[in-house]
């Protein structure tokens, strides 16, 4: 696992500077640690950090084919690599290592630009081609590895992390509206768009081609059909199923270094630890983190399973210094981004680095076998749709911002909507839109309405699925947005803030496509997510106990954070002159929405972090790296007070 980033001019009689290689790399040192190197010449430069996983002596990169004409860089593992080799030295190419990147060379020698499609894992490349003086970016299927871009002036730049763009090209640190808005929507900026205007993320099953100064951007892979597998029995379902997903995390066990397994105590990282405990003679070592809050603690699920597979079992009972956290972790997120588990998957992912260098996780479950229970509680309401589309649009528009705030009118507004936008609604924010204009100042809202409303990118995504029932459909949905500009994302951040390198067998791409065929009966069922999933559980041997309890995904007390320990150190910040003046809000809508949680009339935790996050960021990574007077962390200075 690495970093990577590299910049190649649009123009000839322009030369790479190897200082700035070395700079984009070294704000990226956490993602590789172990070693760096650059191939600087001419119009290209190409620079890497590496965590040293495979082949710890000879992997050195960059990595070029044997006449130097072609350079890789390349952040991630291909799990299929050697039968890659085998088949490119039967073509008669020479390895001079035994790593999964010189296997991209060669393979890019034979295919080109469709080399990408025949690597099995998570990656993102970039490859320099002399002989027609061309650069090409790769990003794998699901979004795994980041991959970021940005033309400016006689260079493009690109790295894993924007720090990086910056660092080459300072100018590029101008916000993005649009982005912001998007998160205001649904937490994070949705690909390929990024919080910083020129700055783009090439999406996920996407090509960069750049040549003579032009981009040129491609699709080479997306979700097959769904639903499109013949009849088949349960027993066969799972036989099957067992056999591709036991391949799945075999194929990730392939390490030089130490390696282990995030366990929730839920069914995804349950099943996993159980393959991975049939795979393996030596125990596997687990890791898990739990809260001092008893309601939120999952430990003891944990340790049944832990016990269940005789694993190397490690857990950690967190009070955590929430405050100090995220004075450390903000200046680094680059983008605000409001899933606040991003706590305890930085607390389990610090856990699992003090003993192993690559840990397994269970992400994926939910997106394949339909586990969320917004999936179920859209279908119950869709019971009510008896109201007629003209009915509903008269009360959003007309009627619904003329009420007052009382509990349920947000459910009102939710089910006046037609199905599919119910859906995108329950997964949104706070939309400009639509349902909480009151929280938005009048100049912001006349600016963002006269963009592009952001909820369209997920009605074409919806509209467009390869699907012919309404739950595949949501599926492809979360498949294609919540899956990489989320859980993926934070996976990767916190992850790689610990050079830890995480695998997520549930998301390998041959597995995927399997399930994907499956009728969506299999994967929820008389209301049972997850249905045919959990029979595999049972078959592997996860306790029963563990299948059956109630889904929390990675929870938190945030209610009790932000009613507490939290309420002067961070929810004040929402409400000082310097937050209202950056122009967002209503003021008198904030404050309201602060005094609702803080009093206990409504759980606004959730809202409430939302915007917290996008404040810090402003404070601890854009006017930090502004270099302004103001101090670098706000929090600091509150916990000092």
């Amino acid at each position: 696992m690495c970093g990577i980033a590299g910049m190649m001019a649009t123009e000839r009689g322009c030369f790479a500077d190897e200082a700035v290689v070395r700079r984009m790399c070294d704000v990226i040192t956490h993602r590789g640690p172990d070693d760096y190197g650059a191939f600087v010449k001419g119009p290209v430069g190409l620079g890497m950090r590496r965590l040293s996983i495979i082949d710890l002596s000879t992997g050195h990169q960059p990595i070029a084919n044997e006449d130097e004409t072609v350079w890789i860089v390349y952040n991630g593992e291909v799990y299929n690599f050697i039968e890659l080799r085998d088949e490119l030295r039967a073509r008669g190419h020479v390895f001079r290592t035994n790593t999964d990147t010189e296997a991209i060379v060669h393979l890019y020698e034979e295919f080109g630009s469709d080399c990408v499609k025949r690597l099995r894992g998570m990656f993102a490349f970039a490859i320099y081609d002399s002989r027609d003086r061309s650069l090409l970016l790769a990003r794998d299927r699901l979004g795994k590895k980041p991959l970021h871009y940005a033309l400016d002036g006689d260079w493009l730049v690109f790295g894993s992390e924007i720090k990086s763009l910056l660092e080459a090209a300072p100018g590029l640190a101008e916000v993005n509206r649009e982005g912001i808005l998007n998160y205001f929507y649904f937490g994070y900026t949705p690909d390929p768009q990024s919080a910083f205007r020129k700055i783009h993320k090439l999406p996920p099953g996407h090509l960069l081609e750049f040549r003579n100064g032009r981009v040129n951007i491609k699709q080479y892979w997306d979700l097959p059909a769904y639903g499109t597998h013949g009849p088949i029995s349960e027993e066969e379902c799972l036989e099957e199923m067992e056999r591709r997903l036991s391949e799945a995390v075999r194929m990730r066990l392939i390490s030089d270094v130490p390696l282990g397994a995030m366990l929730s105590g839920g069914v995804d990282s349950s099943i996993v630890v159980g393959l991975m405990a049939k795979a393996t003679s030596r125990p596997v070592k687990t890791f898990t983190i739990g809260f001092d809050h008893n309601e939120f603690d999952e430990t003891h699920y944990a340790r049944q399973v832990a016990n269940a597979f005789a694993t190397e079992h490690h857990e950690l009972i967190l009070k955590p210094d929430v405050v100090g956290t995220l004075e450390k972790l903000t200046p680094g997120l680059e983008e605000p981004f409001a899933d606040s588990s991003i706590l305890p998957t930085y607390y389990v992912s610090k856990l699992a680095r003090e003993h192993v260098t690559v840990a397994l996780s269970g992400d994926g479950g939910d997106e394949l076998f339909a586990g969320y229970e917004r999936y179920t509680r859209l279908l119950r309401r869709s019971q009510l749709d008896h109201l007629p589309q003209w009915l509903g649009r008269l009360y959003r528009e007309q009627l619904f911002h003329r009420t007052p705030s009382f509990y349920g009118r947000r459910f009102l507004f939710n089910i006046s909507l037609p199905l599919r936008d119910r859906y995108i609604d329950s997964v949104s924010h706070f939309p400009a839109w639509g349902r909480e204009r009151e929280l938005f100042s009048k100049d912001f809202l006349s600016w963002s309405d006269s963009v592009e409303s952001p909820l369209n990118l997920f009605r074409r995504y919806f509209d467009e699925a390869p699907a012919k029932d309404f739950v595949s459909q949501l599926l492809y949905l979360d498949t294609k947005t919540y899956l990489p500009f989320d859980i993926l994302t934070k996976v990767d951040r916190m992850s790689m803030a610990t050079s830890l390198e995480v695998r997520v067998p549930m998301l390998d791409h041959i597995f995927l496509e399997w399930v994907t065929s499956l009728p969506v009966s299999l994967k929820l069922h008389h209301m049972n997510g997850k249905y045919i999933l959990k029979k595999l559980a049972e078959r592997v041997g996860v306790p029963s106990e563990v299948l059956h309890r109630p889904k929390r995904g990675f929870a938190m007390p945030l209610v009790h954070w932000m009613r507490q320990e939290l309420k002067r150190d961070l929810v004040e910040i929402l409400l000082e002159p310097r937050t209202l003046e950056r122009g967002y809000y209503s003021k008198i809508a904030l404050r309201r929405l602060v005094e609702e949680h803080t009093s206990g009339r409504r759980d606004r935790s959730h809202e409430l972090w939302l915007l917290l996050m996008l404040e810090l960021w402003h404070r601890n990574f854009l006017e930090a790296r502004a270099g302004t007077q103001l101090q670098s962390t706000a929090i600091s200075v509150l916990s000092a007070t």
